[in-house]
C-alpha cells in the first residue's frame, strides 16, 4: 500500500516537472 501511494506521488511530481520544462 505505501509503495503504491509513493509511486503515485512520484509520478505526479515527475509529470509536473516535465510540463514545467515544456512550458519554459
Amino acid at each position: 500500500m505505501m509503495a503504491r501511494k509513493a509511486g503515485r506521488k512520484v509520478l505526479a511530481r515527475r509529470r509536473q516537472k516535465g510540463r514545467r520544462r515544456i512550458s519554459l
